[in-house]
């Protein structure tokens, strides 16, 4: 029985590795940080990348609360908390699915230079 597991376990495997090493070439056929994300990075960016970060989110807030007194007295419990629970958490929940950090903040730009514009043509009618 424990023979049948293999296969299917190392097909998993065989599978991860393959569009783990797809991703870069997907992101590298793009032609600046302002092309959408493609299918394979976002295929790879939530069977991968959200989970590792939603781990890391939930051990950082951990490791933030063990660590919040040292942090306390050393005068940085705000900068801990940023790189230990905030950061993490943005780049699981508020990056869009795929982007890359250039991606998503020229993403971002772009949207707010578009809502900006809107409220202009508004403002002058």
């Amino acid at each position: 029985m424990k023979r049948a597991k293999r296969p299917v376990l190392a097909s998993v495997l065989a599978s991860t590795l393959m569009l783990t090493a797809m991703a870069p070439m997907t992101a590298a056929a793009g032609s600046s940080a302002q092309d959408r994300p493609g299918e394979m990075a976002m295929i790879a960016d939530s069977l991968i990348a959200r989970p590792v970060l939603l781990v890391s989110t939930v051990v950082g807030a951990g490791l933030w609360l063990v660590t919040s007194p040292f942090s306390l007295l050393g005068g940085n419990i705000g900068e801990a908390g940023q790189v230990l629970v905030l950061n993490p958490g943005k780049s699981t929940f508020i990056r869009c699915l795929g982007c890359t950090p250039a991606q998503h903040e020229s993403l971002k730009a772009e949207k707010a230079t578009q809502e900006n514009n809107e409220e202009a043509v508004a403002a002058a009618e």
